[in-house]
């Protein structure tokens, strides 16, 4: 089986997800069940088939979180030194815009543009790998072509 690589954090928030959906929200579509069960007919039960949704959803999510964690390399980028690696915190500058930004290369299943977290599979950060600060990266993005120079690398 193939390893997840993901941060102390990005398992962390996974293994919290997993314990909430087990704890609260399991139980909770469970009694939501039971109460649309004593309203009668359950052929017509609109509650009923909601519940029944909602608990396919919280199942499958329980079912694609163990996976998940099961499969997780857990990666310690603190650890880490050198050129632009998984875990890396890499402030680029757009040589278009002159516009500063700063990602860290993480996991898939952690990836989240707006909090600066680079999915590594991205075609930055597979740009990105490899390279060391004062460096050019010419990417190929869904938006067009990107021109950006590194302009510092840390493992946090």
């Amino acid at each position: 089986m193939e390893k997840i690589p993901m941060t102390r954090a990005g398992y962390n928030q996974l293994d919290e997800e997993l314990r909430e959906l087990r704890s609260v929200d399991r139980p909770a579509v469970i009694r939501a069940i039971a109460e649309a069960r004593e309203h009668g007919d359950l052929s017509e039960n609109a509650e009923y088939h909601a519940a029944r949704e909602k608990q396919s959803f919280v199942e499958g999510r329980i079912k694609e979180l163990e996976a998940l964690i099961s499969r997780a390399e857990v990666i310690d980028p603190a650890k880490l030194s050198g050129s632009i690696k998984f875990g890396a915190t890499v402030t680029l500058l757009d040589e278009d815009t002159e516009e500063e930004r700063t990602y860290q290369i993480v996991g898939e299943s952690e990836a989240d543009l707006e909090r600066g977290l680079l999915n590594i599979r991205a075609p930055l950060a597979r740009a990105l790998i490899g390279k060391d600060e004062g460096d050019s990266v010419e990417v190929v993005t869904p938006g067009g072509g990107k021109s950006y120079e590194i302009i510092s690398i840390r493992y946090v």
